[in-house]
């Protein structure tokens, strides 16, 4: 086995000459087949299509193409959400089984349009709700990688693969890269296009991106949303930094407060002007907005499930289907409207800062495979549609990653990112 699968996307694209495409493609699938049967993070590995596709990449920087596409014979992992032409797409559930879809997503699309290898299908909670799945977390087997982007943030933090997709509804980019100490970004909504993704909440779900830097994620982003987004540019001055606690704080473990405090300390130290930075209190009511939000909307986009198939879905998520089918419209109607008046109330924030620093999570990942661990610290940022990106930072009592997260403004997604690396360096 080689290494070119323990480099970043970034470094094998800087690379004179550039690596084999194949090359790289046989290290990632042999990580693969020397971990994944602990691991488990794939529920289908392209192994034939996938080497065709990087030797085809091959023989056209064999053929002299001047110019190679962004991604260029980079392999990348799709959430089992997310349609993937051809490839078993079951969206973690016994119900689609059999299902091959006939087109990719588009953000597949993108992504093979731009020269990806796509190595297969990581797995997803339950139809990307909270029933999890059998990854495990590659830095410790009976700890929870999170959810429901599980496989995908599993196959990036064990080398089995440079970049991943993933999505959150709640918090399902942020918190399993934080539990496997990788970077995750979660764009401003709908930055990246969702057709083909299997709706849970047509107003929450939101494609994200996952890999081992924050330039790895902005030339990703580059790809699927535009190519501004890539290369970074360095900020001219250190970022002014919030310290946001969040109406989820006291969920916080007395070692993701630790953990908190000593990173706003190490952000000063690198210059950054920090000041304390509290949601205005009608955000106190997000998280449950949130779930209604969610509830009342995956009882329609989930009524085939439920009606033809309710014996197939888990119980906790035909409680929440039952439960949205029968939410008064007035319910759903109030969270939506909480939801815009929040929106407006945190878009005004940012006159005085320019990032949030917030936990991306209670702690680090919890022993045990039976939860994804609680969403909170993400919840809320995914109902204000703000951009957010975890970045590793510390190690917990138990060994495993902590990250921290950045949230910047609606559609400041270049700053925000640029931020986050800014962050990470200063961390590191």
């Amino acid at each position: 086995m080689g290494e070119l699968n323990t480099l970043t996307v970034t470094d094998l694209i800087a690379r004179r000459p550039p690596p084999s495409s194949t090359e790289l493609l046989e290290d990632c699938l042999a990580r693969i087949q020397a971990r994944d049967s602990e691991v488990r993070a794939f529920t289908h590995v392209a192994w034939d299509r996938a080497l065709a596709d990087a030797r085809a990449c091959d023989e056209e920087r064999g053929g002299g193409r001047t110019r190679s596409p962004p991604l260029h014979g980079v392999p990348v992992a799709i959430k089992d959400i997310l349609d993937t032409r051809g490839m078993p797409t079951a969206y973690g559930s016994p119900i689609w089984r059999k299902h091959r879809p006939a087109h990719d997503a588009s953000c597949v699309r993108l992504l093979r349009d731009a020269g990806a290898v796509i190595i297969g299908k990581t797995v997803t909670a339950e139809l990307a709700f909270t029933d999890p799945g059998p990854t495990r977390n590659p830095h410790h087997l009976m700890h929870t990688p999170g959810g429901s982007s599980q496989g995908s943030a599993a196959a990036v933090a064990d080398l089995m693969v440079p970049l991943a997709l993933g999505t959150q509804t709640a918090g399902s980019v942020i918190r399993p890269a934080s539990f496997c100490g990788i970077v995750g970004y979660k764009p401003t909504f709908n930055w990246i296009e969702r057709s083909g993704l299997k709706s849970f909440s047509q107003s929450l779900d939101t494609v994200g991106i996952m890999a081992r830097s924050v330039p790895d994620v902005a030339l990703a982003a580059s790809v699927l949303v535009n190519r501004s987004l890539f290369p970074l540019q360095p900020l001219e001055a250190p970022p002014r930094v919030g310290v946001c606690r969040s109406p989820a704080w006291d969920r916080a473990h007395d070692v993701m407060e630790a953990h908190l405090a000593k990173a706003t300390a190490r952000l000063q130290e690198a210059g950054a002007r920090v000041s304390s930075v509290e949601l205005p209190t009608a955000c106190d009511g997000l998280l449950d907005a949130q779930r209604r939000i969610a509830g009342f909307e995956a009882a329609r986009a989930l009524s085939y499930e439920l009606r033809e198939h309710p014996a197939l879905l888990s119980e906790d998520l035909r409680a929440l289907l039952r439960e949205g089918a029968v939410m008064p419209p007035e319910e759903y109607a109030a969270a939506r409207m909480l939801q815009d008046r929040c929106v407006v109330l945190v878009d005004e924030i940012w006159t005085d800062v320019d990032i949030l620093v917030t936990p991306p999570a209670t702690g680090e990942a919890p022993r045990g495979l039976e939860s994804t661990g609680d969403p909170s610290f993400n919840a809320i940022w995914t109902v204000v549609e703000t951009p957010c990106v975890t970045v590793p930072a510390f190690l917990g009592p138990a060994g495993l990653p902590i990250g921290l997260q950045v949230v910047g403004r609606r559609h400041r997604d270049l700053d925000t990112l640029a931020a986050a690396e800014w962050v990470h360096r200063a961390l590191v």
